[in-house]
């Protein structure tokens, strides 16, 4: 990624615009050559390794489907992007009447022989394919529950949301439910810098690389104590209305800040809730916020390029945007303009990729 951008917001749009023609007129890998290349990361065993060793993760879509029994009974249920199987597994379990998982990766292969080993292949159906090109085999016309793990860094890294969205639209029943329901992104003021690294490094001063590093979104744990506000939400995901078009956006953010210090970043994360209350089931969710316990997609950390002191009681307020990046469909470009109190703006755009 570039350096972050000056200016108002009039120019970070003019950014984007210009870094979209920029990837047109470079002619830039097509869609297959981009889904191809996905599919095949999640073909490594390793990837599955660290989604099914994130407790936080495993154990809340465990507990969302075993707290919901009643709800899976007798049940349809699609899995899409299911993987090694896991969840496809706990609906079997939790009493599916059958479950179609659905995976464009080669991992499926391994899916099947673990669905075998564990006795549910009588109610655990495997299919290779991407969903766009799935059709539910008969005698099945709709699902009642639709089940998937589709997040990514920044909650939307890899766009595999508009998928699950296909899924809703095409197969789910009008009384249908869908895993996870809700959820929400939110911002967070932190002091934490890990770009200081570069001002001394073995003795060398590595400065000029800096810029490059702020016009990066960068995935890391933040230290929790680091954290100079409470969270703010700044975009509510309902996965039973939300369309396609929404999934670019632009939000307004206020953040109160609680704790002296200087402000090195903005810290973006994502709550994720299962709400089947509507249907006599139970509300559950887990954090991915850096004062809960770390998760496989940590935080995405947005490094300013005017750090500033900043003292309780101060408000720090702006716009946060995201668009699918143009080079690279499944990346992100996330634009930032913020200012403290009343002071001047400043804005900064941030590839995800």
């Amino acid at each position: 990624g570039g350096g972050g951008s000056g200016g108002g917001g009039a120019t970070l749009a003019g950014d984007v615009k210009a870094a979209t023609s920029k990837a047109e007129s470079e002619g830039a890998a097509d869609g297959a050559d981009c889904d191809d290349d996905y599919f095949e990361s999640y073909a490594r065993l390793q990837i599955h390794e660290d989604m099914l060793g994130d407790k936080v993760r495993t154990d809340g879509y465990r507990d969302a489907i075993t707290a919901n029994k009643s709800l899976f009974q007798g049940k349809v249920v699609l899995d899409v992007g299911c993987g090694t199987g896991i969840l496809s597994m706990f609906a079997a379990r939790a009493g599916a009447r059958v479950v179609l998982g659905i995976d464009a990766s080669d991992i499926i292969k391994e899916a099947r022989k673990i669905v075998a080993h564990n006795g549910l292949s009588d109610t655990v159906q495997l299919h290779q394919t991407t969903l766009e090109k799935f059709s539910l085999p008969p005698p099945f016309e709709k699902v009642d529950i639709i089940i998937s793990e589709w997040m990514g860094y920044f909650l939307l890294y890899e766009s595999m949301l508009p998928t699950v969205l296909i899924a809703r639209d095409r197969f789910l029943a009008p009384d249908g439910m869908l895993l996870p329901s809700v959820l929400d992104m939110q911002i967070t003021a932190s002091s934490h810098n890990r770009l200081g690294f570069w001002e001394d490094v073995y003795g060398f001063s590595m400065v000029p690389i800096v810029e490059r590093a702020r016009g990066e979104a960068s995935v890391e744990v933040v230290p929790a104590e680091t954290l100079l506000s409470a969270p703010s939400r700044f975009k509510l995901l309902d996965i039973r209305t939300i369309t396609d078009q929404q999934l670019d956006f632009t939000s307004p953010f206020q953040i109160e800040i609680t704790t002296s210090e200087t402000l090195h970043c903005l810290v973006v994360h994502f709550d994720t809730f299962f709400d089947l209350e509507d249907k006599g089931g139970t509300v559950s969710s887990f954090s991915t916020g850096a004062a809960s316990t770390p998760t496989h997609w940590k935080q995405t950390v947005l490094y300013l390029r005017k750090p500033v002191g900043v003292k309780a009681g101060d408000v720090v307020r702006g716009s946060i945007g995201g668009v699918r990046a143009p080079e690279y469909r499944r990346g992100y470009l996330i634009s930032v303009s913020w200012r403290l109190n009343d002071g001047a703006e400043d804005s900064q755009l941030f590839h995800l990729k």
